[in-house]
């Protein structure tokens, strides 16, 4: 069990601020609905490249990974999260739960035992956790309305998100 991960992103220092240290930030981007970031994953034995959305309103932070050399096992990772922004900070407080994402295919809500966990140990409150189900509960019943299609149901919000072209594998 863990306490809630918070992570940062200092847009004005490039900056990715996460509990295992702070990495370089190629690329973030503000649009309508929230920020892009883009960053090299250095040393990790399977991701070479993450690239993500802050979507505040909706509650998630949406992940693509490129991978060293082979193929993702899904499309899309959602973490569950409060995403509160401050002047140049982005804030990313990741309530456990995660849905990965089959683009057209299927999608799943992970870690629930780690958030019923977390709730008992009173690393995260009621309202929080509360507030995590639920929001996790919706983007997984208004996926399947949209046939598992990310672009379709973020369509739908009126949402339209530009991903960068994946250059491995």
């Amino acid at each position: 069990m863990h306490a809630v991960k918070v992570e940062r992103h200092d847009t004005a220092r490039r900056e990715h601020h996460t509990n295992t240290g702070v990495r370089a930030v190629e690329q973030y981007r503000e649009h309508d609905h929230g920020l892009y970031v883009a960053r090299p994953f250095y040393g990790h034995p399977r991701v070479a490249y993450w690239e993500a959305h802050l979507l505040p309103d909706l509650g998630v932070q949406l992940c693509r990974y490129e991978l060293h050399g082979g193929r993702r096992e899904f499309d899309y990772y959602m973490d569950v999260a409060r995403i509160e922004r401050r002047g140049d900070l982005w804030f990313v407080r990741d309530l456990y739960l995660d849905l990965t994402v089959w683009e057209g295919a299927r999608a799943e809500i992970l870690d629930t035992d780690e958030l019923c966990a977390a709730r008992r140990a009173s690393l995260v409150g009621e309202e929080e956790a509360l507030y995590a189900v639920e929001r996790a509960h919706a983007v997984l019943n208004e996926l399947a309305q949209h046939h598992y299609r990310v672009d379709r149901w973020l369509a739908e919000k009126g949402v339209a998100l530009e991903w960068r072209e994946a250059v491995l594998a």
